[in-house]
């Protein structure tokens, strides 16, 4: 391979879709997942885009940059030369963009959003906003330049489970309803993308009653869909700090080996925390089991005490780039 040439062949066995979209309870730190996704998908040569599409700049503030721009940006770089790239799609600029490429409207179309125009359309068609961003995540996935794929993967920080089936869908929908034209061609092919080998949704959660059950019904409404669903990656789990029972005595025994009081309150209170903690342990051992009876491949990521920095995102991908399964 000559200096600076990416590998022929640079799709991850272990991650074999093109697009990648990562959703998950609000909270569950699916944008985090996201970027550790893009970064591990990016090493030895690679190039990856990471997309936001909810306006929130989580990815800047993740790497630590200025608000990203309607432009794709490189914002990291990787082993073996590879390298990320964001970009925060835009609804407005996106219709501007739809309007230039289909209707070759040009400074007409950006003269819309003097008056408003862009502003009306997508309020009184919410789903429009949708098809538009999408539409945006499916051209980056696509596109080719001197005859290969100018991204071997992007990667979408989609909306929360709670919406998730309807913003991928939204595309289906439309072709369904436009009889013919452009946003009818668009939206089939959009449709077309997210129900191929090419995606795969991958869905963050924690090892808690709602994010789970929120993580069941969204692989329920994406299976029923016809949308490939990927892996489920539990973040921020904990090794177990007892297993067993433990008995106030051995608690008494305990702090009087190691010089504490063994004072009647003091091991009340210590064995008390004690049985929460193994009835928040066996809690989540059963959400593990329901995790599991999904039938999809799991990851589980460790708990950041310190937050999410450059340093722990770069943990986070080696953990993603070795998972086997």
């Amino acid at each position: 391979m000559r200096a600076g040439e990416r590998p022929a062949n640079p799709a991850s066995t272990d991650w074999p879709a093109r697009l990648h979209v990562v959703t998950g309870k609000g909270g569950s730190g699916k944008t985090s997942v996201a970027a550790a996704l893009a970064l591990a998908l990016a090493a030895g040569g690679r190039r990856t885009l990471l997309v936001e599409v909810e306006g929130r700049q989580g990815i800047a503030q993740l790497f630590d940059t200025d608000p990203l721009p309607y432009e794709e940006r490189r914002i990291a770089g990787t082993t073996g030369g590879g390298e990320v790239r964001a970009l925060a799609v835009d609804p407005e600029e996106a219709l501007l963009e739809y309007l230039d490429m289909f209707y070759r409207l040009g400074a007409a179309g950006r003269a819309l959003r003097k008056f408003g125009a862009i502003d009306f359309a997508t309020t009184i068609a919410p789903g429009l906003r949708d098809i538009l961003l999408t539409g945006k995540v499916k051209e980056a996935t696509t596109r080719t330049a001197n005859q290969r794929r100018v991204y071997d993967a992007v990667v979408l920080d989609a909306p929360p489970t709670g919406r998730i089936g309807r913003f991928l869908n939204v595309t289906a929908e439309a072709a369904r309803l436009a009889k013919v034209g452009p946003i009818k061609t668009q939206s089939e092919g959009v449709a077309a993308l997210l129900r191929s080998p090419m995606t795969a949704v991958h869905v963050v959660t924690l090892l808690e009653e709602m994010p789970v059950q929120e993580t069941i019904d969204a692989i329920g409404e994406l299976t029923q869909l016809n949308i490939p669903v990927g892996r489920i990656i539990v973040n921020s789990t904990r090794s177990p700090l007892l297993t067993g029972k433990v008995t106030q005595a051995e608690l008494r025994r305990g702090l009087a080996a190691a010089g504490l009081p063994t004072d009647r309150a003091t091991v009340t209170g210590l064995h008390s925390e004690v049985k929460d903690q193994l009835t928040r342990h066996a809690l989540e051992e059963s959400l593990r089991t329901d995790l599991a009876e999904l039938g999809r491949p799991l990851i589980e990521l460790p708990l950041l005490p310190e937050g999410v920095d450059r340093t722990s995102l770069e943990m986070l991908a080696d953990r993603l780039r070795q998972t086997d399964c």
